[in-house]
């Protein structure tokens, strides 16, 4: 017979021991989460059930020390101050990068915001359709170009001789071919003329490449093989600054473009290529221009670089935030504030140091937008872009993440002497408390979690200053108008 196996029992007094153990270890670990709440809302709560002493026993002292820790604010009053439901807001923890201000200027992408127009052919210009300043998409007519290249009318005329030999020897091949059947010629004569067509077919492919040394497109050279027609006038047209196929800038005087001022231009859609600004016009009607001259210049300011140049010391900085895939934020010093720009990507930093600056330039990229696009009587377009190369700005690279931080904006602090205070609301008041700043920068401030201050509570964000002078005056004392201002 087997014996059950029992497991021997626990006292109850052992259960309760071990659940006590557990509650007191789990306290422990979590102290620093539950204890600073904890403390604070004691001591909140002892304050106000406190008994009042009588008003002429209470000290005068403590009396005005009360009144002006704290500020009540009318409804105007807030208004003025500008403390709108904007920025009355909670706290709340987020992570803060700190970075450094790195000075940067506006700079084109190389191979992509200059386009330079040339002509492939010698010839003389008859038709200028570009306007200096004039924004154009791709594919629009710019120039039209009659064609005075010597070699290149003689390599034409070659090409359509050989081509007509070529059609009188297929037909004699077939002829012979119908007449060898019968026997009345012999396969010899047949089969010579076939090597004559395999020698005119060998010339003309060499042909077809010598007009493309001269400049001409496979299309072009197509179409003077279908219409048996020499290339008179050349069409030079906008190229497309991410897609380009060969020849796509040369089209024959045959062929629908759009003009640039002669004709309507579609304003342009979300899904169309983007304008083109004609920035530089260096040739007129009637001018001569050889293979390789330049005609125009063209600009594409839709997507530009950042250049910041920073200290050679800061270039391990930069190298880590460019590891670690940290946006960064561009600065423009406009006449009454400042514009940020957030989120910004690092494209790439340089490999070499200016060996005379001793600068390490880095690249960001740069999304740029439109602020006018207007267009004339005379169908011609105009349009200005927000930045613009050459402009100077700041560039703030982060270099060191801290995770679950307090941080406010600096219009949120002021200080007073060694103190640091923000303004907590409180219904109808704004309650004056003290805080430790671990960091100050430009824009922000990161206060201590240390129980001055919780994430939950309702701070103003802007105003902290004149809202520091108002309890100044409030308190009789004089008013230094330099408080909460370094300089």
């Amino acid at each position: 017979m087997k014996t059950k196996f029992k497991f021997p029992a626990i006292p109850w007094r052992g259960i309760r021991l071990i659940g006590m153990l557990a509650l007191f270890v789990g306290a422990a670990l979590t102290y620093q989460r539950w204890w600073p709440p904890l403390s604070h809302w004691i001591d909140r709560t002892m304050a106000a059930t406190r008994p009042k002493a009588p008003e002429d026993e209470a000290e005068p002292d403590a009396l005005a020390h009360n009144s002006v820790e704290s500020l009540e604010l009318s409804p105007q009053a807030r208004s003025n101050l500008g403390l709108t439901p904007e920025f009355l807001r909670p706290i709340a923890l987020t992570t803060y990068r700190r970075s450094i201000s790195v000075p940067a200027v506006v700079a084109p992408r190389p191979g992509r915001t200059q386009i330079h127009v040339s002509t492939p052919l010698t010839g003389v210009i008859t038709h200028v359709h570009a306007v200096t300043g004039e924004a154009v998409m791709p594919g629009t007519l710019l120039f039209e170009i009659r064609l005075t290249h010597e070699e290149l009318v003689t390599s034409q005329t070659e090409f359509l001789q050989l081509l007509g030999e070529l059609e009188v020897e297929n037909r004699e091949i077939v002829r012979l071919e119908e007449v060898a059947q019968s026997g009345a010629v012999s396969g010899k004569t047949l089969l010579e003329r076939r090597y004559a067509k395999e020698k005119l077919e060998a010339r003309l492919n060499a042909q077809r490449e010598a007009l493309k040394l001269h400049g001409l497109s496979d299309g072009q050279v197509q179409q003077i093989a279908e219409e048996r027609h020499l290339l008179r006038d050349l069409q030079i047209v906008a190229p497309s600054t991410d897609e380009h196929a060969h020849g796509e800038e040369l089209r024959l005087s045959m062929e629908n473009v759009r003009p640039v001022s002669f004709g309507h231009q579609p304003q342009e859609e979300s899904d169309e290529p983007r304008p083109l600004i004609i920035e530089h016009l260096d040739v007129h009607k009637g001018q001569a221009v050889a293979a390789g001259d330049q005609l125009c210049t063209l600009v594409d300011f839709s997507r530009l670089f950042i250049e910041g140049q920073a200290f050679e010391k800061d270039s391990g900085a930069i190298s880590a935030a460019t590891t670690s895939g940290w946006s960064v934020t561009a600065v423009f010093s406009e006449e009454a504030s400042e514009r940020t720009i957030e989120n910004l990507k690092l494209a790439f930093v340089e490999n070499s140091i200016d060996p005379e600056s001793r600068a390490l330039s880095f690249f960001v990229d740069l999304p740029n937008e439109l602020v006018r696009d207007e267009t004339n009587n005379e169908k011609q377009r105009f349009v200005s872009w927000k930045f613009r190369p050459g402009q100077r700005l700041q560039i703030r690279v982060p270099v060191e993440e801290w995770v679950d931080q307090i941080v406010l904006p600096v219009d949120a602090v002021v200080k007073d002497g060694a103190d640091w205070f923000v303004f907590l609301q409180n219904g109808d008041h704004f309650d004056r408390i003290a805080v430790h700043v671990k960091y100050r920068d430009q824009t922000n401030v990161v206060i201590a979690n240390d129980g001055s201050i919780y994430p939950g509570d309702v701070a103003a964000l802007k105003s902290a200053h004149r809202m520091q002078m108002a309890i100044k005056n409030k308190s009789g004392g004089a008013v230094d108008p330099h408080a909460g201002h370094q300089h």
